[in-house]
């Protein structure tokens, strides 16, 4: 089995699996306490505070360990938007930021705060501009990704931090996805991070607060982690989370090199083995190990246990896959095709065989899908001269696949309308058409569903 599903969850790596076992024996007692067990617990406790300020950068004391990365997330814009209060109730976050960073906006808008969410490109990348044209005399916080969970994009924090720095706005940075491959650059103030995303054990999170950042802790008090985490703290699981973000950085640099040609070979081939395909998130500012691409005429969940059966855990950010029944919110703000999306992320010591047998795999896999899902002739009407598809009640990828198969019958410079009522046609569409080289008009309100309107310019 090779699995390729490393932004979930790396696998456990044998450093971590090590002091795990080893601090299960010395970490269990309470830090607090003062006789032999306790301070042997503290002294656990406080090395692994010390090497993971090391790592990151910043101090030991601006070092706060939680039950994960979505807990430090919402204890991090929780504290720091209720410490900037009195300058206002006003955040920004960039349009493909990880649910919990979104969550989290969300309850401060139910809340009655204000949010503003800064747009990306293709590549899935903001430009630092759009942050500082989203600033505001009320604005309390700005959050950034370091890096994209989805695509691999990496964004440019250090620039948007310089921006948010000059207006005097605390920057949280998530760097859940990029924190075992380096440190974040630039003047960040505040940061998150995950530890089984570079091999540690789940259940163990990382939140940095720079000194000098007002923060205002939630909920009732509690006298461990400086106050911003409560509850026993998880000894072995911080130990090992540190002892494995120490060991993967050892091997970050010749890994990155290493992997990131793996994945260049993923995103060369792909689309030359297999038709209609395309290759998302930015080809050169990207993490080493993730790469990502999306098959026109696929059912998505298929495609996914497809894949399974032959042997490879991948995931998905498609409109199809059981878990939602809407696009992948990055892919939406993307602008880029949903259907059949398949995200390979390698984790470290990835064998470059089981990457051929995947570029073997795949061409045979998908041409098979496309061929159990072929879909009897569209369901078409002439209106006004015009071509009308009627896709209603029918599910992503079907809205495309008939409008690719009626497309034939559209003289250059006429059009077709697409009724739909899935949710994913909205962007399948549009990206359907920048793939073809065909105009899409726009869509317009339906009795029933939207209309998609595309015309034939070749």
């Amino acid at each position: 089995m090779s699995y390729f599903d490393a932004a979930s969850a790396a696998p456990l790596h044998p450093v971590a699996r090590q002091a795990l076992t080893a601090s299960l024996d010395e970490g269990w007692a309470d830090p607090a306490r003062l006789y032999r067990e306790g301070r042997k617990a503290r002294m656990l406790l406080d090395a692994a505070r010390e090497a993971a300020a090391e790592a990151v950068g910043c101090r030991a004391d601006e070092v706060v360990f939680t039950s994960s990365g979505t807990r430090a997330v919402h204890t991090g814009i929780a504290g720091a938007l209720a410490g900037r209060r009195r300058v206002g109730r006003h955040l920004i976050v960039s349009a493909v930021e990880h649910s919990s960073v979104l969550h989290s906006a969300e309850v401060f808008e139910a809340d009655g705060g204000t949010v503003t969410r800064v747009p990306v490109n293709r590549a899935g990348a903001v430009d630092p501009s759009g942050y500082a044209d989203a600033l505001r005399p009320d604005t309390a916080l700005a959050v950034l990704q370091s890096a994209n969970h989805e695509v691999g994009t990496v964004q440019p924090v250090a620039e948007a931090a310089e921006v948010c720095r000059a207006a005097g706005v605390p920057l949280l940075v998530d760097a859940a996805q990029s924190l075992g491959w380096g440190p974040v650059e630039g003047a960040w103030s505040l940061l998150t991070a995950s530890a089984h995303k570079w091999g540690g054990p789940s259940g163990a999170g990382l939140l940095v607060v720079r000194k000098g950042v007002r923060f205002a802790a939630q909920g009732p008090a509690d006298e461990r982690e400086s106050g911003r985490a409560p509850g026993f703290e998880n000894i072995p699981a911080v130990v090992a989370a540190v002892a494995s973000l120490r060991a993967v950085r050892a091997e970050a640099a010749q890994e990155a090199v290493r992997l990131r040609e793996l994945t260049e070979r993923i995103r060369a081939r792909v689309p030359r083995l297999v038709p209609d395909v395309e290759v998302v998130g930015d080809p050169e500012r990207r993490l080493p190990g993730i790469v990502t691409f999306s098959c026109l005429y696929v059912d998505g969940e298929a495609l996914l246990h497809e894949l399974d059966r032959e042997g490879f855990s991948v995931s998905s950010g498609s409109s199809c896959t059981s878990s939602t029944l809407t696009p992948s919110h990055v892919l939406k703000a993307m602008g880029v095709l949903s259907e059949g999306n398949v995200r390979v992320s390698l984790p470290m010591g990835a064998a470059e065989e089981d990457v051929e047998r995947f570029l073997e795999v795949l061409p045979g896999t998908v041409a098979g899908l496309r061929e159990k899902l072929g879909t009897p002739a569209p369901e078409t009407a002439v209106q006004a001269g015009e071509l009308v598809v009627d896709s209603l009640g029918k599910r992503c990828p079907i809205p495309v696949i008939e409008l690719a198969r009626a497309f034939g019958d559209v003289p250059v410079g006429g059009t077709v309308r697409v009724l739909s009522d899935d949710e994913a046609a909205r962007l399948d569409i549009p990206a359907w058409c920048e793939m073809r080289g065909q105009e899409y008009v726009g869509e317009e309100p339906a009795d029933k569903g939207t209309a998609y309107v595309v015309r034939r310019v070749r």
